[in-house]
């Protein structure tokens, strides 16, 4: 199953790591306490919208830039999860149809 909000710490994650800056420096540069910046990363809490705006203004980060990139990986994310479709001969597709007796 896809979660929002694992997708989402992700991106939040991998922004701040591209950065070279610590869980502790965007935290405290975002107002956020440094453990629920931690569990939003790990996707285990969910983040208002108040919330999700001031961490990404600490990363520097657009709002909708950050929702793009959850947006792709959610789209990665579904694309992988879909069952592979082959496609059928209308022999084969004769034999499901009608099987014998």
């Amino acid at each position: 199953m896809i979660l929002l909000r694992r997708e989402l710490g992700d991106v939040l994650r991998h922004q701040r790591q591209t950065q070279g800056r610590t869980l502790r420096d965007v935290s405290a540069a975002a107002k956020v306490s440094l453990g629920y910046l931690s569990e939003l990363e790990r996707g285990e809490k969910e983040a208002s919208s108040e919330l999700l705006a001031a961490i990404c203004a600490a990363l520097g980060l657009q709002l909708s830039e950050t929702l793009m990139l959850v947006t792709e990986k959610v789209a990665v994310a579904e694309a992988l999860s879909q069952p592979v479709r082959l496609p059928i001969t209308p022999e084969v597709a004769r034999e499901v149809v009608s099987p014998a007796a």
